[in-house]
């Protein structure tokens, strides 16, 4: 079998394929406590998954001056580092990406991770020969400047009208329109799928499953 309709797939990486939603959002907060600093709630703390860090920082502790962000940056990375161990990708999410590899799509992934977060993880025998391109955001502009899928579509001779991204925040759906691609949500990750509607995905699956099912009969 061969694509149908979209030969680069791009994945956002926490929330979307990896189960790790619930910890970025404590470890910020942990952070801020270490700090001395108010807490964000857990809704402004996780709206900023998939953003840059300085960005991320910048919303979830707008009063914190960017002076101290590397500080802070120690301190969540601390936390988060910490309990890593204990998320896995979410359910479904090997079989899926193997069916796609089936059919011949270009796999990739575009975050908010940096470089070094995001090789740990993939570091995973089970994921070393899955991905095709990765970009980040310390490596390029972060999301939603479109610089990320530029330079994946660039990498692999494709056009945005051949070109999918997916992902569980409005930052991965801005980021497709802003690069000319389509997207397509995922209502199990960070932000409510009901602010999903203004970026006109093509679907919003509410399940691993369902984006499985999905991806193999329209993509």
């Amino acid at each position: 079998m061969r694509p149908q309709q979209f030969d680069l797939i791009v994945f956002d990486w926490d929330g979307t394929l990896f189960d790790s939603t619930a910890l970025i959002t404590r470890s910020i907060q942990a952070a801020a406590l270490d700090l001395g600093l108010t807490v964000p709630s857990n809704e402004r703390a996780s709206y900023v998954i998939g953003m840059g860090l300085n960005e991320a920082l910048a919303y979830a502790l707008p009063d914190l001056s960017p002076a101290r962000y590397p500080e802070l940056g120690q301190r969540y990375r601390h936390h988060y580092v910490a309990a890593q161990h204990e998320i896995t990708l979410f359910e479904g999410v090997l079989e899926m990406l193997g069916a796609l590899k089936a059919r011949h799509h270009w796999l990739a992934v575009a975050t908010g991770k940096s470089r070094r977060g995001l090789n740990e993880v993939l570091q995973v025998e089970t994921l070393r020969s899955v991905f095709d391109g990765t970009r980040t955001a310390d490596e390029t502009a972060g999301k939603p400047n479109p610089q990320m899928l530029m330079e994946l579509m660039r990498e692999f001779g494709v056009e945005p009208e051949r070109t999918l991204m997916i992902g569980d925040t409005t930052h991965d759906l801005q980021l497709a329109r802003n690069a000319g691609t389509a997207s397509l949500g995922v209502a199990y990750g960070a932000h409510d799928h009901q602010s999903f509607a203004e970026f006109d995905p093509l679907h919003i699956a509410h399940t691993v499953p369902e984006l499985h099912a999905w991806l193999l009969k329209n993509a």
